[in-house]
């Protein structure tokens, strides 16, 4: 039996939804009762979307569900286009609308000739799986409804996919994501998917010269990119400092450029330091091993994991917050539990360890540990920040701070 008490997993509706709520100049209508939108407002609020006169909902009744009316969604669509004008309305299925069969997507077509705004239908409603599923979808579908045919290029300009407000610091990230390209290139940010976006810089996806994929769900909408505009990606997530250094040759590569000496002469310098802890690890012994446990979404578990292991830390578990349904050829030593009796068992046996999770599983774990929030949920403090990354240069300056002060605790 798989009961759940502090660990659910959000839905692929619900990664669906927070994504579209990044989308300036765009509606989120689902179709569904009133309470399956209104209780997850609240969950949107903590991530630090607004969805304030965002999301609307037609709130079902008992007859539109029995009798398959969708009556109030023809209304609920034409009202949302003359009340507020928005340039896409996004109609999301809800868990009762996909149960009973609802055609979300044919109602759009028919429906697409009473309104200015573009009708954008997403099917999903929560069944196919959770909330990396929900990502991997919303970048295909944006990618596939929005973008424009032609590419006039436009020079020393690049789009992000992948970025997720559902995980911890993804702002921050992305905002070390551009310092990096800027410094080491010249390079500007033309988009973000999804993470403060509009439709109109969607549309001009095309237009950037390269795209930069930050997790593996954005992998399906930069190969679609490439197709269509003949754009090329680069798939890393740069969690360590020499990861970051290869992140910037293999960008560097792409573009037909070399990074800034200055920038990778520092990496270089901040990586050899950084393996000089492996030594001092060797030199503690084998009663004082240091040891860690990464939780969270599964490039920044596979990320941070390879950096601890650099500097020295044997990582005892890696555990994906996600199911590993969108994960192409996931390592074999990553793993996803998703009988949280069984997390929870790993977390309370947990002695003397670095531990990088998120809010509730780092009080699951006793007082002995040290531990870092990397990873969502995280309800012991609001996400206000936006310049304290994970990744990059400036986050494993970050991460090193923490490191450094475990290991003082195994001295």
């Amino acid at each position: 039996m798989s009961l759940c008490r502090y660990l659910p997993v959000p839905s692929d509706r619900m990664g669906i939804i927070w994504s579209l709520l990044s989308v300036k100049d765009s509606i989120i209508l689902e179709y569904g009762p009133a309470g399956t939108t209104h209780f997850s407002m609240g969950f949107y609020g903590t991530l630090g979307v607004d969805w304030q006169q965002r999301l609307f909902t037609t709130h079902m009744n008992e007859d539109d569900v029995v009798m398959g009316d969708v009556t109030r969604l023809e209304e609920a669509i034409v009202e949302l286009d003359n009340s507020y004008e928005p340039k896409v309305i996004f109609v999301v299925a809800s868990s009762i609308s996909a149960v009973i069969g609802t055609d979300i997507k044919g109602v759009c077509t028919y429906m697409q000739k009473e309104v200015k705004a573009k009708l954008v239908a997403f099917e999903q409603g929560g069944f196919r799986g959770d909330y990396s599923v929900g990502l991997s979808e919303v970048y295909k579908l944006l990618v596939n409804n929005l973008p424009g045919q032609e590419r006039t290029a436009k020079k020393k300009t690049y789009n992000i996919i992948g970025a997720s407000m559902g995980s911890y610091r993804a702002a921050s990230d992305v905002w070390e994501l551009q310092n990096l390209m800027r410094e080491a290139f010249g390079y500007e940010m033309h988009t973000c998917l999804c993470n403060e976006t509009s439709v109109a810089e969607i549309g001009s996806l095309g237009t950037a010269e390269i795209n930069l994929v930050m997790r593996q769900e954005g992998l399906p909408a930069a190969k679609l990119l490439e197709n269509k505009f003949a754009s090329p990606f680069v798939f890393s997530a740069p969690y360590g400092y020499a990861a970051t250094l290869a992140w910037l040759e293999e960008v560097g590569k792409a573009l037909g450029q070399v990074p800034d000496s200055k920038l990778c002469a520092r990496l270089r310098l901040k990586a050899q330091n950084a393996a000089s802890l492996k030594m001092y690890a060797m030199m503690m012994g084998r009663k004082k091993c240091p040891q860690a446990v990464v939780i969270g979404e599964y490039d920044l578990v596979k990320g941070i994991s390879a950096f601890l292991q650099a500097v020295g830390i044997n990582v005892k578990h890696k555990l994906c917050s996600h199911s590993l349904k969108s994960i192409i050829e996931p390592e074999p030593d990553i793993q996803y539990l998703s009988v949280e009796k069984e997390k929870i068992a790993v977390l309370k046996n947990l002695q003397k360890t670095l531990v990088l999770a998120d809010d509730v599983s780092n009080r699951l774990c006793d007082a002995s540990n040290v531990k870092l929030r990397v990873s969502a949920p995280f309800i012991d403090g609001a996400q206000i920040a936006t310049h304290l990354p994970l990744l990059g240069e400036k986050g494993t300056d970050f991460l090193l701070e923490t490191i450094e002060a475990y290991y003082q605790t195994l001295a």
